[in-house]
C-alpha cells in the first residue's frame, strides 16, 4: 500500500471534506502519519479541541490499532488515488476520498441502475418495486440503494432473492448500520454482494450523512429509478444528484390521487425523468436485453381470493365485484389494479374484469 492511499485511510476516521483532505494533502511534505502532529499551518483548517484529538490519535498504537481492526473486520479501503477507484466517482461533486468496503469490489464497475424512493410505500410501490427490481436484477443489471426503509429495502431483498447483485451505500459507518433492524440484510449483503460507506466503522448516523450518502447512490449508478415518493422526500436529493452528474432519472407513474407517487409524476410532467412502464424500457435506454421471467407461484391475500372467487365463473364488472365483496370501491379498486399489475386478472372494455 503507497503511503499517501495509508494517510487517506487514517484521515478519513475523521469524516473531513474533500476540501480539508485536499488542504491538508498541500501541507505535507511526505505521507508520514507519525509526522501529522509536526505539519505546520494544520491550525488554519482546524479548530484547536479538533486538531488536538487528530494529534492525540496520531502515535503508533492509535495507529496500529485502528488498522488493525479494519483487518479483524475484514474491511477494505478504496482511495480516491488507488487503481480500484470506481471511475464512476471520479467526476462527482466533493467524490470521497476513501471507501470502506464489505464484499465483492468488482460490483462497483458494473452495469448498475439505482433505485431510491418512499420509506413508507403503499402497495403498488411495493409491486412495482419487486418487479423492477427483480427483472433487472435478473437480467445482470447491479441493483443500488441505501439499505432504508421501503424501496430501499424491498430493492436490495428482492435483488438477493432471485440471484442477483446489489451495493448498499450506507450513511453511517459499519459498526452503526441504520436501521438497525435492517442489520442481518447488511450483514447478508457483506457477505454475498457489496456494502460500502465513506464513513469509518465507528462514525453513527447523522441527519446530514444520509444527504451526503444519496450523492453516492446516484454517482454509482448509470441510472436511478424512482418508483415512489412524496414531494418532500429525501429522494429529490438524488434526482438532484443524478441529473448533476449527467446520470439517466427514470420514475413510474401512479395514481394522481397517491400521495406517494406525486415526485415521479412531477418528474414526468416536467420532463427531468423518462416515464417507464415496464423494467423492459430501462434496459432497451441501453440496448440490454430483458431475461425471460421463470413462472412463480402467485401468492395472493385473503382479500384477493374473495374477488378471484368472484371472478372464477366468468367476466365481472366493478359493480357486481362491489356489491358482492362488499370492499368500498377504493379499496376494491386498489385490489384490481395489485392484480392487474400480476398479471393475475386483466381488464375488459366497460369496466369488467377476467382472469388471465
Amino acid at each position: 500500500m503507497k503511503d499517501i492511499e495509508k494517510f487517506l485511510i487514517w484521515l478519513a476516521q475523521f469524516n473531513l471534506s474533500q476540501k480539508k483532505v485536499d488542504d491538508i494533502l498541500n501541507l505535507c511534505h511526505d505521507y508520514d502519519i507519525l509526522s501529522f502532529p509536526k505539519i505546520s499551518g494544520l491550525d488554519k483548517i482546524f479548530k484547536f479541541q479538533d486538531l488536538e484529538d487528530m494529534r492525540a490519535k496520531a502515535t503508533s498504537i492509535s495507529i496500529s490499532n485502528y488498522f488493525d481492526s479494519l483487518q479483524r473486520q475484514n474491511i477494505n479501503v478504496i482511495t480516491g488515488v488507488s487503481e480500484l477507484y470506481p471511475q464512476k466517482l471520479t467526476g462527482i461533486c466533493n467524490p470521497p476520498s476513501a471507501l470502506f468496503c464489505k464484499g465483492d469490489l468488482s460490483l462497483l464497475d458494473k452495469f448498475a441502475i439505482s433505485i431510491v424512493g418512499a420509506r413508507t410505500p403503499s402497495n403498488y410501490g411495493r409491486i412495482i418495486t419487486d418487479d423492477f427490481s427483480g427483472s433487472l436484477a435478473k437480467s445482470g443489471v447491479v441493483i443500488i440503494s441505501g439499505l432504508a426503509y421501503g424501496i430501499d429495502s424491498i430493492a436490495h431483498k428482492r435483488a438477493l432473492e432471485v440471484g442477483g447483485k446489489t451495493i448498499a451505500v450506507l450513511g453511517s459507518g459499519f459498526n452503526h448500520i441504520y436501521p438497525t433492524e435492517h442489520t442481518n440484510l447488511a450483514d447478508e449483503i457483506a457477505q454475498k454482494e457489496l456494502l460500502i460507506s465513506e464513513y469509518s466503522p465507528s462514525t453513527k448516523p447523522s441527519k446530514y450523512s444520509f444527504v451526503e450518502r444519496n450523492r453516492i447512490i446516484a454517482g454509482l449508478g448509470d441510472g436511478v429509478l424512482i418508483p415512489e415518493a412524496g414531494l418532500k422526500s429525501g429522494t429529490r436529493s438524488t434526482k438532484d444528484f443524478a441529473l448533476d452528474f449527467g446520470r439517466d432519472v427514470f420514475a413510474i407513474p401512479g395514481a394522481i390521487t397517491n400521495e406517494k407517487s406525486e415526485l415521479p409524476n412531477l418528474l414526468i410532467s416536467c420532463g427531468h425523468a423518462k416515464c417507464v412502464l415496464s423494467p423492459k424500457d430501462i434496459l432497451e435506454e441501453y440496448n440490454l436485453k430483458l431475461k425471460p421471467k421463470v413462472s412463480e407461484v402467485k401468492q395472493t391475500s385473503a382479500q384477493e381470493d374473495v374477488i378471484l372467487s368472484l371472478l372464477a365463473d366468468g367476466e365481472k364488472d366493478v359493480a357486481f365485484l362491489q356489491e358482492n365483496s362488499g370492499f368500498d370501491i377504493k379499496n376494491l379498486n386498489s385490489y384490481l389494479t395489485l392484480l392487474e399489475i400480476r398479471g393475475i386478472i386483466r381488464k375488459l372494455p366497460g369496466n369488467f374484469y377476467a382472469t388471465t
